[in-house]
This record gives structure tokens, sequence and C-alpha cells, in this order.
């Protein structure tokens, strides 16, 4: 993990965001983001990957979090990752393709999400497997 004032910033956030919520699995929701930041190699992708699902997942706006300073390209980056309701899926990622940071949290969301290792046994049912079909089409797109 990368360690700055903003990354600490975006620690602390997404911690108070997602620490009431679960995964599909029944994990802590808060594991999925800080394992994306751990991944990411500067300070603005370990940022976007920490914020990546506030806005879509929490009561939190693109507004609230650019009251707190984030970059430009931060806060560009947050707004393509926010999946808006009735935006087909395939067009959301089309528009967020061309964005660096965007590309890169998203492929890092996308194979962390596409990891059965993560799912129970259970739960590997014909929408999850339409759910992984999506996310491989969607890997596809971006590479």
């Amino acid at each position: 993990m990368i360690y700055t004032a903003d990354t600490k910033k975006a620690l602390k956030l997404c911690f108070e965001a997602h620490k009431d919520q679960m995964d599909k699995s029944g994990m802590p929701y808060v594991f999925h983001p800080f394992h994306l930041a751990e991944q990411m190699k500067d300070e603005e992708s370990t940022i976007v990957a920490l914020l990546h699902d506030v806005v879509e997942d929490t009561d939190y706006t693109l507004e609230d979090l650019g009251k707190m300073g984030f970059s430009t390209a931060v806060m560009e980056a947050l707004a393509l990752l926010t999946h808006e309701a009735g935006i087909p899926y395939m067009e959301y990622i089309e528009a967020l393709k061309d964005n660096r940071l965007a590309r890169t949290v998203k492929l890092a969301d996308l194979e962390h999400n596409s990891d059965t290792a993560r799912l129970d046994s259970s739960s590997m049912d014909a929408r999850t497997l339409a759910r992984l079909d999506k996310y491989r089409r969607a890997r596809e797109i971006l590479l």
C-alpha cells in the first residue's frame, strides 16, 4: 500500500463507507477495495481503488468526495467508475476504457470479482456464471 496524506484520507473514508457491508460470500466488503489498493503502483490509482465503489454503494456522492480535496484525475476516474442506473454495463465499460486510472482499477476489480475462490461453492448458479461471463467480456474490452 502506498501511504500518503491523501491515501490515508481515502483509506479512512473507504473503511467508514463500507464498514458495515458484506460481500456476496459474507466477508466484510471493505477487504475488496483494500485488496485492489494493495496492487496499485501510484498514489492516484491507490486512492481510486480504495474509493471505486463508495459513490455507487453508499450515501456518499461525487460532490462529497470532491470537497475532500482529491485531485481532478482521481475525481474523473471515480466518476467513470460509478456505474449509473440505466446505463448498460458494456456502455459503462466502453466509457471508462480510455482513462488510465479508471481502466487500471476496473481491470483489478474485474479480476478480483472473477476469483471464484472468493465465492461459496453453493453460490455458483446460472446467475453467477452469467456475471462471470460479463466480467470476462468487460476485461476483453479493457485489455
